[in-house]
């Protein structure tokens, strides 16, 4: 594999100065009256005409079409129109059951969880989707190697098929259980595709869904066709769905203007206030529960999920140096990056939970303080720990907004005496560089889930599917315990205050802005939904019937 290349900051002066003399301005949003993106839209309930083929333009490639496998965003929402879930989530953030009949039933304390299964359902294969069905993907999702569902699943030690539900045995009382299937823990696949094709079911996938699986071209192209085995097949209006893989926001952007696309995904805010002020184009937004920060790599040389290495074997000075990370956070400016790379139109982060969720707290972010961070990084040369300028490699995306986050982090990191030097990387190529352990620090993300389980155990308890930094720390792991197992909201929320602010002081993620999600549509697409979980349902879009309003 070719190695991407390396942009250090001196070679970068030309940037870094420009963006040095936008930290020293006013720095006000580029945005005007006519680009104000107004509230919260997340639907269009115009009528619907049947057939036609519509095409989704995505930022980047999904990773692998297996849910017990896939980490991104971009295969979440090819997912939601081709793998249903046990249970889905709502405008208002509330979860429904979706492939099961019913809420589910809680008894022994919290330890046996029973669900019943949906009847006449059978999956794009022809299988039929039984109790039995979802009992196979269960476990699949809990013990697969490499799964990214293990640590969601972990305090699972039993499912049951009986008759038309699944009874699921637990370790002790686990308050997440229902938010993970909510999401690709809760995903069904076919029973017959996973003998068939086993750790090839990627390239293969079945499941239940209003379309179902085609063809892939990596890089290309993902092309679903609806599915007329589908339970709900009546109200599926389109017969193509094709997602697209178009990394250049403004190539998306053009795209969709030129009928090639209809639909435009994650669309950065410079996109988004082009679009506007075009006839033509409707922009739909809602806000997010996830995050997106840098992940420090403090000890992963043996891959994620594994026991954690030596940090020195990591290479840079981050890992085995708290008060050097502390240094680097304290460089960073959140407003002024939310202000120079999203336009003022994302909001900053600090932590791993929404305020926005039911457990989320509203806090206030530590703001930049460079006298701080240079006397820490004075003091690492004192003492010996560094010499010079602190070298940091930050492995970034290759996408324009992730370029120009990583030339402001560049900058600013360097006011304080770090010399950082960006590693641009095809974003499933970095995910897989993030799992290995090959890197120092990475701009990452994470979507976001209703519980707040769902954005911390995984990331920061010892061995999770998800911990990349191989962080690992006993009080942490105490409290993600804790938070799993307490039922009343209020004590469940006061800790994961404390488990968030434990974390915080080793820095395993610098939390830096929540994205909004932002959906650009051609104006004659109707019937769209894009919710807080970021994902856009095509399960009751098409074009609009009659031509107009």
């Amino acid at each position: 594999m070719r190695t991407p290349p390396r942009h250090r900051r001196r070679t970068a002066a030309g940037v870094a100065a420009a963006v040095l003399a936008l930290l020293g301005s006013a720095c006000a949003p580029l945005s005007t009256a006519a680009t104000e993106v107004g509230p919260v839209r997340m639907a269009d309930d115009r009528p619907v005409a049947d057939g036609g083929t519509l095409t989704v333009a995505l930022k980047s490639d999904p990773d692998k079409l297996d849910p017990s496998l896939g980490s991104t965003l971009v295969g979440r929402s090819v997912f939601a129109s081709m793998c249903e879930k046990l249970y889905d989530t709502d405008a208002h953030n509330r979860i429904r059951p979706q492939l099961a009949a019913g809420m589910p039933e809680v008894s022994r304390g919290g330890r046996l969880v029973t669900i019943p299964v949906r009847e006449g359902v059978r999956f794009s294969d022809g299988t039929r989707l039984d109790a039995e069905a979802v009992r196979t993907s269960l476990l699949r999702h809990r013990n697969l190697p490499a799964s990214a569902r293990a640590s969601e699943l972990e305090p699972v030690t039993a499912v049951e098929a009986r008759g038309d539900t699944v009874r699921i045995h637990l370790k002790k009382s686990y308050e997440p259980l229902l938010g993970a299937l909510a999401d690709r823990s809760g995903m069904v696949m076919s029973p017959r595709a996973l003998r068939k094709h086993g750790k090839n079911f990627a390239a293969h996938p079945s499941c239940v869904g209003p379309f179902r699986f085609v063809e892939r071209v990596t890089g290309d192209r993902i092309v679903l066709e609806r599915d007329p085995r589908y339970y709900d097949a009546k109200k599926v209006r389109l017969d193509r769905v094709v997602f697209r893989t178009i990394v250049d926001g403004n190539v998306r952007l053009a795209n969709v203007r030129s009928g090639e696309a209809q639909l435009s995904d994650q669309t950065a805010p410079l996109e988004v206030q082009s679009a506007l002020t075009e006839k033509g184009l409707r922009v739909f937004n809602s806000p997010t529960l996830g995050y997106q920060g840098i992940t420090v790599n403090l000890a992963n040389t043996r891959g994620v999920g594994e026991k954690p290495g030596d940090p020195k074997d990591v290479g840079g000075a981050l890992a085995g140096d708290a008060k050097l990370r502390e240094a680097f956070e304290l460089s960073l400016d959140r407003d002024l990056i939310n202000q120079i790379v999203f336009q003022g139109m994302y909001d900053t982060a600090c932590g791993p939970v929404a305020p926005s969720s039911q457990l989320g707290t509203r806090a206030d972010c530590s703001g930049r303080d460079l006298d701080r961070a240079r006397q820490l990084v004075r003091e690492a040369r004192s003492e010996g720990r560094v010499k010079g300028e602190v070298p940091v490699e930050l492995t970034i995306s290759t996408t324009a907004e992730h370029l120009r986050l990583g030339q402001v982090v560049q900058a600013m990191a360097g006011e304080a005496g770090f010399d950082v030097t960006l590693r641009p990387t095809e974003f499933a190529t970095l995910l897989e560089h993030a799992d290995r352990g090959d890197f120092q620090a990475a701009a990452l993300g994470w979507s976001g889930r209703l519980d707040p389980a769902g954005n911390v155990d995984a990331f920061v308890g010892s061995g999770g599917s998800e911990n990349r930094s191989a962080f690992s720390d006993p009080r942490v792991d105490r409290l993600v315990s804790e938070g799993s197992s307490t039922s009343d909201p209020a004590e469940r929320k006061r800790i994961y205050r404390r488990l968030t602010a434990a974390a915080g002081e080793k820095r395993p993620v610098i939390y830096l802005y929540r994205e909004r999600n932002y959906v650009v549509a051609s104006e004659d697409v109707a019937g769209l939904r894009v919710y807080g979980d970021g994902l856009i349902r095509l399960d009751r879009a098409g074009y609009v019937r009659g031509g107009g309003e």
